[in-house]
């Protein structure tokens, strides 16, 4: 079918059948589903290409043509023609709009404009609030769109990575960004960073032979991956998949499908206000019916419906919690913690489940020497340890410390560069026991290396020592052990018979999640020639490391467990590792560990699992070896189970997670553009333990909400209430469409917004999460507000009985006397609020300057009300004598003594 003739060192592709060849690359739009496990030469069989020459142009153009571009699909943002539509989709808003037109049509242009206006200001809020939302993929769509060095009729060129297609030859080099999946043809000493992409830690040294169909992400080392970065040596590598194909494409294409659910608050409100809704309906046909029946005149009775229904809604609960929200963001951001959306503040003080990555979140991200193995010693908790605490008596010891200053790649100039992780730990470890690496490289000179490499799996230096030639090695286990015939022990070369039994010991030290080297050396008289610089070595013994767990994340995770939150690890790392740092931070205790711990291979979450896998499952605290799609499978399995979810992320493979999360969480400094795109919080010092405060800063403005929300409806019912009794016993009304609007708006919001800014109690930190599935208000809670609006409402009509029977005063003058009375009990209703354990006299309400302020000012509001004549006409405001003012004081005062008795008397 092919026929590779070559001219002039070109390659030119004759193809007799591009049908046959189109089917067999791209059927149903996939590339080569295993190309880990199949042989070089297979691989380029099959992708049509030639490892020294590569693709023709002709042949790439016939690609690009039918794959397209190497391109992550776009999304593009909403119009803001949408985003204004969407804010009128709230049932207040109906019930506002309603109103209005009805106000219009009966040609109360007054109060027909002030509700508009309050539809206005509402609309205004959410929709500048949306038009700054975050759009998470556009980062994942614009990342790697750099320069690749492709191959290309037998040249290397430099092409806009989004042109490369299944089966060019690309070159790779440090510092490279991956700009497509691909199979490694050839590599010398290639390093990857993946950590973005499946949250491994360490460097992944690459190789070229198949590996099994079977191997997960995570292993597939003969493969690099889009997104990801060469972080030393060079390569090789034939595309294999490009855009949505890739595996930085799959994860787009989650990110795409993990649409975000409602919060937990916007479920809530929208709930209270369907059943405000209902509410409001069944009052105002109640009274239209009743009044109607009695003999009244129908207009009135609309009007007075119409009066209800403007009372039924609070008009202001939208805005007071925007601002108590926005306050939060505040009080946060100047602890580090940018919160990107309003309601994910509220979202944290509900979250019980905190899911996270492993490494840099409850680690360190920093390797550090660990434990070292030699002259049958071990010695562990090195990072912790002094010079007088170590062996010193011990030449093994002595060797290994030389070994790690002088055999080691780092470089000691001031200016920053690349540095190998290991190399820079074994520095580090040297320096913290009081050694000078400078010095000592310094005085012995380096005359040979042998640089590290996959192959060897070891690197090798000849130093001048004092008269003397040293050799000093160290790599893998296996590596080094291969060119040893000695050991020192006990400070002479012995014959090495005790390979097993080290063997066992590397094991042990990497089942308990530490990186192992080992190390070796020679003395010789004559400097070796380059091919025997690994014969004949004395192994000295091994070093362990590890990554750190942050030393403050122990206590903060003792706080989420007195606050009733489960801390979920969920990793790319191996499953030792993972259990190490579990239990460093105190997720996990030594005995019986294994029971909480679940590895990606055996994970498999469906949609219908026995409730005895689901048990074990939410039982689990260490997921190890978890890809992009489990962790955002895990996510959905704990929301299906009725969990609030935080999700903390910093790489590529955490964005789907972090978008389905009801909370996502990144890292401002270590986590990648994308994460921090898709979250809803961000950490901008990247420390695990600023969620402890704005989980605790989400319980307070949960607090702070159900507080206003009580006092908004007890307010609003008292205002119902009064309007509808005096309507069905034939009262002056004791309150006007338009009067309503006003106590809706000044009297209402001021103090509801001053409860939404208290400081809240640090003892909610101490109490468990409440029920994702708990209202907003509670049983308790309609009955507070019940008996603090009927306690209002009594005042109400007490004083309009008082006026209408007993003072026989005009309509005009009992309305306002019934006003003032109301606006002073809602204010006075402030005090209701706090918990009867508590004082009266000093509590969160009292001691909140913000409510004082906010009762100064709504009685000033009203006093310029009654003194501005415009606005007095409007409202139907006349002058009232001291006697009168006298009465409104006694009954409003009234309502908060009978609230305070039955309070008292009910414990609530």
């Amino acid at each position: 079918m092919l026929l590779w003739e070559r001219r002039k060192g070109i390659v030119i592709l004759a193809i007799f059948n591009r049908a046959f060849l189109r089917d067999f690359i791209d059927r149903d739009r996939k590339m080569i589903k295993y190309p880990f496990s199949m042989a070089i030469s297979d691989v380029l069989h099959h992708l049509t290409s030639d490892a020294k020459y590569g693709l023709t142009e002709e042949v790439a153009s016939d690609r690009l043509a039918q794959f397209g571009n190497n391109q992550l699909l776009e999304t593009r943002p909403k119009k803001w023609s949408r985003l204004l539509a969407e804010q009128f989709a709230d049932p207040i808003i109906y019930i506002l709009s309603a109103a209005t037109v009805l106000a219009f049509l009966f040609q109360d242009w007054a109060e027909g404009s002030a509700i508009a206006v309050v539809i206005l200001i509402t609309v205004a809020i959410g929709f500048f609030m949306e038009l700054q939302a975050v759009r998470s993929l556009e980062s994942l769509r614009q990342m790697g769109q750099t320069m690749a060095r492709v191959v290309r009729s037998g040249k290397v060129r430099g092409i806009r990575d989004s042109l490369l297609v299944p089966g060019d030859i690309i070159l790779l080099d440090v510092g490279d960004i991956v700009t497509a999946d691909a199979r490694l043809l050839s590599q010398e000493n290639l390093l990857v960073k993946e950590s973005a992409l499946t949250g491994e830690s360490l460097n992944i040294e690459k190789k070229t032979e198949p590996v099994s169909q079977k191997t997960p992400l995570t292993s597939q080392n003969n493969m690099v991956f889009r997104g990801t970065v060469v972080t030393g040596g060079t390569g090789k590598a034939i595309v294999t998949a490009t855009g949505m194909e890739t595996q930085l494409g799959k994860i787009h294409q989650m990110a795409l499908e993990a649409t975000a659910a409602l919060t937990p608050l916007e479920k809530k409100l929208n709930k209270l206000s369907k059943r405000l809704i209902v509410l409001t309906l069944i009052l105002a046909v109640f009274i239209m019916i009743a009044g109607y029946v009695q003999g009244k005149e129908l207009f009135l009775m609309v009007e007075t419906a119409l009066a209800l229904a403007v009372a039924t809604i609070p008009e202001g609960l939208p805005i007071v919690a925007t601002i108590a929200l926005a306050r939060g963001m505040v009080r946060l951001s100047e602890k580090q913690v940018i919160i990107k959306s309003l309601n994910a503040v509220e979202t944290l003080g509900a979250t019980n489940i905190i899911c996270t990555d492993k490494t840099g979140t409850l680690t360190e991200d920093q390797l550090r020497v660990h434990t070292l193995l030699c002259d049958d010693r071990s010695i562990t908790g090195l990072n912790t340890k002094s010079m007088a605490e170590m062996p010193m008596d011990s030449k093994s010891y002595q060797e290994i410390v030389m070994a790690c200053m002088l055999c080691n790649d780092v470089a000691l100039a001031d200016a920053p560069v690349h540095r190998d992780t290991i190399d820079q730990a074994l520095i580090d470890f040297a320096s913290s026991l009081g050694y000078d690496p400078k010095e000592a490289q310094k005085n012995n000179a380096e005359l040979k290396q042998l640089p590290f490499n996959t192959d060897r799996k070891l690197m090798a230096t000849v130093n001048r020592v004092h008269n003397t030639y040293q050799t000093y090695a160290k790599g893998a286990f296996e590596s080094i052990v291969a060119c040893c015939d000695t050991i020192l022990q006990e400070n002479a070369a012995q014959v090495f018979n005790t390979r097993e039994a080290w063997l066992e010991k590397v094991d042990a030290l990497a089942s308990q999640g530490l990186r192992t080297i080992a190390f070796a050396t020679k003395v010789s008289e004559e400097e070796p020639e380059r091919d025997t610089i690994l014969d004949n070595l004395t192994f000295l013994g091994v070093i362990g490391f590890f990554d750190p767990a942050r030393e403050d994340v122990k206590h903060t995770i003792e706080v989420y467990k007195n606050a009733g939150i489960q801390v979920v690890m969920m990793t790319g790392d191996h499953i030792g590792t993972a259990k190490k740092i579990a239990c460093d931070v105190g997720l996990l205790t030594q005995d019986g560990a294994h029971q909480y711990i679940a590895h990606g291979v055996d994970l498999a979450i469906e949609p219908t699992l026995d409730v005895k896998t689901t048990s074990t499952l939410l039982n689990k605290v260490v997921f190890a070896r978890v890809d992009p799609e489990q962790k955002l499978k895990l996510i959905q399995f704990f929301q299906a189970n009725n969990n609030v979810v935080a999700m903390i992320g910093d790489g590529i493979n955490d964005v789907p997670a972090l978008r389905k999360a009801d909370i996502g969480i990144a890292m401002g400094i270590r986590g990648t553009e994308a994460a921090r795109e898709a979250a809803d919080m961000i950490l901008k010092n990247d420390k695990f333990t600023a969620i402890e405060l704005a989980i605790h800063q989400g319980r307070v403005i949960y607090h702070n909400i159900r507080q206003f929300v009580v006092y908004l409806l007890s307010s609003n019912l008292a205002e119902i209430v009064s309007v509808g009794i005096a309507a069905l016993i034939n009262l002056p009304s004791p309150l006007l469409p338009l009067q309503i609007l006003f106590l809706n708006l000044i009297t209402d919001i001021f103090p509801a917004l001053a409860l939404g800014l208290g400081k809240g109690d640090a003892t909610l930190m101490r109490s468990p999460p409440r029920k994702p599935d708990e209202p907003i208000l509670t049983p308790d809670h309609w009955y507070t507000t019940l008996i603090y609006g009927l306690s209002i409402s009594a005042a109400v009509l007490g004083i309009t009985a008082f006026g209408y029977f007993t003072l026989k005063l005009e309509p005009g003058t009992i309305n306002n006397m019934a006003f003032y009375t109301l606006i002073l009990a809602q204010l006075l209703n402030l005090f209701n609020i706090p918990k009867s354990e508590g004082p009266f006299i000093k509590n969160e309400v009292t001691t909140n300057l913000w409510v004082w302020s906010a009762i100064a000012l709504c009685i000033f509001l009203t006093f310029l009300a009654a003194t501005i004549p415009e606005v007095a006409e409007a409202l139907t405001i006349y002058h009232l004598n001291f006697d009168q003012y006298m009465y409104i004081v006694l009954f409003a005062f009234g309502s908060l003594f009978m609230a305070q008795i039955i309070k008292r008397i009910g414990n609530f």
